[in-house]
């Protein structure tokens, strides 16, 4: 990537404790660790752990050869398929080669352009029964709302199936598995090692192979046309032999839980941060009113709602729904002068880049308005990453936009949604950036008189949803704390560190300036 010779062993980063290395730091300190590693150290950073190099990539254009340029070397790697392999199994997100062409092969129609905008009317459909369960002056949860919203939507899309009776099922094994990938035991001991982390994550996995077996059955019973279910159990590998039981149900398992947890995390985000922003609100509110009026949105209204988009794009630039990916070098490279071990982890946070003062003026306001065609095209390659990049980039980013927007829309349409409590949130990084507590809102119909929301829209057969209690499934939350003190410190420093009324001290830097951190 280089033309000079690598002129350090390593580039520079924490030293770490003895036989573990950086590994508590990493695993404890959580995205405020990753930003103080950019700041004491610069774009590329090194540290050591128990079992391999890991280096974190600060740099657009390092991010890039990794991901796009030469992602041939880069593979998802051990650690990433030992936590994530015991709920996805070998699914299209953890799978490598050829076992990924083939997923990728087969669910790829169901995310063309044309087929997900099918999907528009079904998504607007079900906001709207969500939005029959909420009344004026209601105090809700919203990141459980838009969990149970965005699965039923993903559940009818890819399987053509209506899985409310399943959804708190779903929500808890998903909610079970995420935080127990964090634990640091799980990175320090060997996985025959009995941990109750682990029994969490093998239970997550039965309760998801039960809901997925019984959908599997239905289809059997009555295949669809256009479902991803019905075409894994049509499909037949190279060499003739239909998909095993175990193939479908982690590819299915896989599309549940990323195509649901990402676009929930998002909206909660972007709920949370136009209650902090009310002019922001204002703009959109007079947008979704003079193009709509009493109307749902549909395909057609997008094009005119170009103030919408932008809200979804800037709260996925501070709140990435994802805040970092990982990758594993097949073979020894090189990176800003730095030559890369051959099976070192590379570490590229979302996160990091997207708060980067050096592309985005005053990084951490809440500026949609900053998303214009200009700033788009000034921003360098993998500045902004929501999605990942390369070959590997999420196949359902456009079908994940698609919703973001519609359900946004619907929702401003008839609500202003006001912050219960003024506490700042925080991010608790998993494989997604969940908030560490629920986000209640209190709900304020903007048109209590707006004719009735539609209903009956459903397909044949398919009978009205119960209305949900609106006592809430709290966000679960089971952290594994180490003693070590400066641990701790890091993790906790500066509480409301996340909040987007932070504001940095520096002076956003040059391109190769490195980055540092007043003194705590």
């Amino acid at each position: 990537m280089s033309d000079q010779s690598a002129v350090d062993e390593f580039p520079p980063g924490p030293t770490g404790l003895p036989v573990v290395g950086a590994m508590p730091y990493s695993v404890l300190g959580g995205l405020d660790f990753r930003e103080r590693m950019a700041e004491e150290y610069g774009d590329i950073v090194h540290w050591e752990t128990h079992r391999d190099h890991v280096y974190q990539l600060n740099d657009p254009e390092f991010i890039g050869h990794v991901l796009v340029h030469n992602n041939t070397n880069y593979v998802k790697g051990e650690q990433f398929q030992r936590l994530l392999g015991p709920l996805l199994g070998n699914g299209i997100l953890n799978s490598e080669g050829e076992a990924w062409r083939r997923n990728r092969h087969l669910v790829q129609p169901s995310f063309h352009p044309d087929q997900i905008q099918r999907y528009a009317g079904m998504m607007t459909d079900l906001t709207e029964e969500m939005l029959d369960d909420w009344s004026d002056g209601q105090t809700r949860s919203i990141h459980d709302d838009m969990m149970e919203l965005t699965l039923r939507i993903v559940s009818e899309a890819l399987f053509g199936v209506d899985i409310d009776r399943y959804v708190d099922d779903i929500e808890t094994a998903v909610g079970d598995f995420l935080p127990a990938t964090t634990s640091l035991p799980n990175f320090l001991l060997p996985e025959e090692v009995p941990l109750p982390s682990r029994r969490r994550m093998s239970d997550a996995r039965d309760t998801l192979d039960d809901v997925v077996d019984e959908i599997i059955q239905r289809k059997r019973r009555d295949p669809g046309e256009h479902d991803v279910v019905s075409k894994l159990l049509a499909a037949s590998d190279d060499d003739g032999n239909s998909l095993s039981e175990k193939q479908i149900r982690d590819e299915a398992i896989t599309l549940i839980t990323a195509g649901h947890e990402t676009t929930a995390v998002s909206l909660t985000y972007t709920t949370y941060l136009l209650a902090q922003h009310p002019s922001v609100e204002s703009k959109l509110v007079a947008e979704l009113d003079s193009v709509l009026g009493d109307e749902p949105p549909t395909m057609a209204d997008l094009p005119k709602l170009p103030y919408t988009e932008k809200v979804v794009k800037e709260s996925m630039r501070l709140f990435p729904p994802v805040p970092g990916i990982v990758r594993e070098a097949k073979s020894t490279d090189e990176i800003g002068g730095y030559t890369i071990p051959a099976g070192s982890r590379m570490f590229m946070n979302q996160w990091v880049v997207h708060r980067d003062g050096r592309w985005y003026d005053d990084p951490l306001a809440f500026e949609p308005e900053r998303w214009t065609e200009e700033f788009e095209r000034s921003l360098p390659p993998l500045a902004y990453f929501p999605f990942g990049a390369g070959p590997r980039r999420c196949i359902g980013d456009r079908f994940a936009m698609l919703e973001a927007r519609l359900i946004l829309a619907t929702v401003y349409r008839d609500y202003h949604l006001e912050l219960v409590s003024d506490r700042n949130l925080e991010v608790v990084p998993t494989i997604t950036s969940r908030p560490d507590e629920e986000v209640r809102m209190k709900l304020h119909d903007r048109a209590p008189k707006r004719r009735p929301r539609r209903r009956g829209k459903r397909s044949a057969g398919e009978s009205a949803r119960s209305p949900k209690p609106v006592a809430s499934r709290a966000v679960r939350r089971r952290w594994h704390f180490m003693s070590a003190p400066d641990t701790y410190r890091i993790w906790k420093r500066r509480r409301g560190r996340y909040s987007t009324s932070f504001r940095p001290s520096d002076e956003p830097r040059s391109r190769n300036a490195s980055r540092r951190c007043s003194p705590n």
